[in-house]
């Protein structure tokens, strides 16, 4: 009896030795993961800041990003001191004017909403289109994923930054490009040529899935094409579309500053309640052609650029080796 009673301990004893944990689900071990990349929170906590500030624009602006302040033309910063020169720093306007007397710092702030409306709305685009064109095609496969791969090929072989110029150019004076002063036809032609990528990256997942076991078990039990896509390939492809998405938001801000530093952004406001006075780009601008007189005209708007790219890359970054199946055994 001892004997017996001693071999039926022998479980309990090795449950206690090794207890088991709730295993974790891969979305759950992929947040975790980020969360030990430094750099990754570091740019996501810039990415919120900037995100805040675009929504809290009219509240935190010190001035109105079009009123003009007469005989503030070219004011320093406020941290310069121009002994007997009118355009010494003031701290009404902590980044000094610009060349009609226009606040740079309510400048800056308002276009901080006008970059992060051009980077996100652009990119819901892109991963919209990328992913239908790149589940159909890896789906269907024969005839059909030759016909809109050798589609993309074309889209892909024309330079993106060419065609969004002879779009903005072509345009700008028509109805499409008036509406909120041309950001409309901007994320249009953003989105028109950066979608391939996405379809690419879409299609060899899909290709890779609809052999697995799971998605025969599904056909077996009657699931329609449609369900199978939506239900099953597309949830097991969000990982490369996730990251594809976080890398595509800074290459549609540089473009967009791109475009407003060659004189091809958003069209100036004339209604001084305007949600997007002006853009990061159009700064820039007005910073090249005053680079002598007010130098934070042109350098701050640089530096902010320079700032959500980084942010956003160190972000894609982060993602792409948190959603990485490889790294599971790693951290």
């Amino acid at each position: 009896m001892a004997a017996v009673a001693e071999t039926h301990a022998q479980p309990t004893s090795l449950v206690r030795a090794f207890p088991t944990r709730k295993p974790a689900s891969l979305w759950s071990d992929a947040w975790r993961r980020l969360l030990r990349n430094r750099a990754s929170m570091v740019g996501l906590g810039i990415i919120a800041f900037f995100a805040l500030v675009a929504l809290l624009a009219p509240l935190i602006a010190p001035h109105n990003a079009l009123q003009y302040y007469a005989g503030n033309t070219f004011r320093a910063p406020a941290w310069v001191t121009l002994p007997n020169d009118p355009r010494t720093g003031d701290w009404r306007f902590p980044l000094g004017t610009d060349a009609i007397g226009r606040d740079v710092l309510s400048r800056l702030i308002f276009g901080t909403r006008t970059s992060m409306i051009v980077g996100f709305i652009p990119m819901f685009i892109i991963v919209s289109i990328g992913t239908l064109i790149g589940m159909i095609a890896g789906f269907a496969g024969g005839r059909v994923d030759n016909l809109l791969m050798r589609f993309t090929d074309v889209v892909y072989a024309f330079p993106d930054l060419l065609f969004i110029i002879i779009m903005m150019t072509a345009l700008r004076d028509t109805a499409i490009g008036n509406l909120l002063n041309g950001l409309v036809l901007l994320f249009i032609s953003l989105s028109i040529v950066n979608w391939v990528t996405v379809a690419r990256l879409v299609r060899g997942q899909v290709l890779s899935l609809k052999e697995k076991e799971f998605i025969e078990a599904a056909h077996m039990i009657g699931a329609s094409n449609s369900q199978i896509m939506w239900r099953h390939l597309l949830p097991n492809s969000l990982a490369p579309i996730i990251v594809a998405a976080a890398f595509a938001v800074p290459q549609a801000i540089l473009a967009e500053a791109v475009l407003g530093y060659l004189g091809l952004g958003m069209r100036p406001p004339t209604d001084p309640n305007s949600l997007f006075p002006t853009s990061w780009g159009c700064m820039l601008l007005e910073g090249r052609d005053a680079i002598n007189a007010q130098i934070w005209l042109l350098l701050s708007p640089a530096i902010c650029i320079a700032t959500i790219m980084l942010s956003f890359t160190f972000m894609g970054d982060g993602l792409r080796d948190a959603l990485d199946p490889m790294m599971r055994g790693r951290s």
